[in-house]
């Protein structure tokens, strides 16, 4: 009798890459993308389902100088839990995502939040108009 492992074929087993030092310096529009990535604590794999993109899409970007796509931007930036701007600036030391949300029961807000979610695009806009309203009032109420 065979060993259970006649029966992986080649492309059952993950394999190790090595590390492309062929490639030179990692360009700076990629490494930022890798940084971002980082920071908000996803894998490529992650961030590829996220975004609705094959992994080795994400692995392109982080070894390219062009910039993603402008259709994938704002997937991105909700991803890495920043503005499109700062995924397209370099130079701009990035904010630093914030760490998850801890397990547990959902807030009544974010409760909320889902509902409004549900709602259509242009409702949404003026529920947003009214919440960003109360927030400032607040604001300049504790100030």
């Amino acid at each position: 009798m065979k060993p259970a492992l006649a029966k992986i074929g080649p492309y059952d087993v993950p394999m190790a890459r090595n590390a492309r030092s062929d490639r030179g310096p990692r360009p700076k529009q990629g490494a930022h993308l890798l940084t971002l990535r980082e920071q908000a604590g996803l894998t490529q794999v992650q961030l590829a389902e996220f975004v609705g993109v094959p992994q080795g899409t994400i692995a392109f970007w982080e070894w390219s100088e062009t910039p993603p796509r402008s259709n994938v931007l704002p997937l991105l930036a909700k991803a890495f839990r920043v503005d499109v701007a700062d995924i397209l600036i370099t130079t701009r030391p990035t904010k630093k995502a914030p760490t998850a949300r801890k397990p547990g029961p959902v807030s009544e807000m974010e409760k909320a939040f889902e509902k409004v979610r549900q709602l259509p695009r242009h409702q949404q806009r003026k529920i947003l108009e009214t919440v960003t309203a109360l927030v400032d009032q607040y604001k300049r109420k504790a100030s």
